[in-house]
């Protein structure tokens, strides 16, 4: 008796993948407009003399809520793209949403500390009993070199990005070329300046990280721009007959 392998799902209709297209470029714009004001909110919390004053603590509370935003989109673009771009190969398709969780995972860490601090401070000011200054700063310093860490390896994470969807971007041409360039030559650079940085030769905040990080930055800013504005270019990843199912195959039963 003969049976026959099941075929494989159908191509996206235009439609789908436009709205995939949308949805992912959207996440990655979105990446940015929570990211960067939570960076700019969370500065007086990065100082450990922090937890010694009145402090700011409902604009941290909104710095964390922005990150967590920033994380559930740094995800949705993983999810969202990974239907399509495993059509080109679907080990670095994994690649990309493995890297993405783990990008994820150390944030959250970062955003903990912050909030440790915040509790920290309130329990110093509501607390009678809490007077050692200095050991209020030292526990302090030991949560916001937590969060330093944690924002040079999360971040740093953008580098794995890169180097598994920008070629996945080239090879199958779903933008434009020069956008995954961006990414593919941006990688190297800042790899190289975060292992500089982890070995204590450079500052997190230095020329060379600010010359390393703008191809990364604007690799992902493209990205997410172009497929909210055009979508996937027609490539024959999406219709590709091979997509359309699965050769008939004998099976001896």
């Amino acid at each position: 008796m003969t049976t026959h392998a099941p075929a494989l799902p159908a191509p996206p209709s235009p439609d789908l993948l436009r709205r995939t297209a949308f949805l992912g470029g959207a996440l990655y714009v979105l990446t940015f407009l929570s990211s960067i004001p939570a960076a700019l909110l969370t500065g007086p919390a990065l100082d450990p003399t922090y937890v010694l004053g009145a402090g700011v603590d409902d604009r941290i509370v909104l710095a964390a809520v922005l990150d967590i935003v920033n994380i559930l989109a740094c995800v949705g673009t993983a999810v969202v793209l990974y239907p399509v771009v495993k059509r080109q190969n679907r080990t670095l398709a994994l690649g990309f949403v493995a890297t993405r969780l783990i990008e994820a995972s150390v944030l959250f860490t970062a955003i903990l500390t912050t909030l440790a601090v915040v509790t920290l401070r309130q329990q110093a000011a509501g607390d009678a009993g809490v007077d050692d200054p200095g050991a209020q700063v030292a526990v302090a310093s030991g949560l916001i070199a937590v969060h330093d860490w944690a924002f040079l390896l999360g971040p740093g994470m953008a580098v794995a990005n890169a180097l598994v969807l920008a070629p996945l971007m080239y090879r199958s041409g779903l933008v434009p070329r020069v956008i995954p360039l961006l990414g593919l030559v941006g990688a190297p650079l800042l790899l190289v300046a975060n292992l500089l940085t982890m070995f204590g030769v450079n500052e997190q905040l230095s020329v060379l990280s600010a010359i390393a990080l703008p191809g990364i930055f604007f690799w992902e800013l493209s990205l997410g721009v172009y497929l909210m504005v055009k979508g996937f270019r027609p490539v024959p990843i999406l219709t590709a007959p091979a997509l359309r199912g699965a050769p008939a195959v004998a099976v001896p039963r």
